[in-house]
């Protein structure tokens, strides 16, 4: 006896890659979300991400954060 399966919308089938999502993020609705340690960035746009995070959210909770 096999039953109907069913997932609820966003539980089931494939998720979209991140990388994707933030770029049409970007693309779309102006979005711009930045891993404040991204290896693409060098040490000066790494420096500004965290003054922006800082200025707009606050300072990270230490535990966890990390800030090279």
């Amino acid at each position: 006896m096999s039953g109907m399966r069913w997932t609820p919308r966003g539980f089931g089938g494939d998720r979209p890659d991140p990388e994707r999502v933030k770029r049409e993020g970007w693309n779309s609705e102006g979005i711009l979300v930045v891993k404040a340690d991204d290896d693409r960035l060098s040490w000066p746009e790494r420096e500004l991400i965290q003054q922006l995070g800082e200025k707009l959210y606050g300072k990270r909770k230490t535990e966890g954060a990390r800030h090279d």
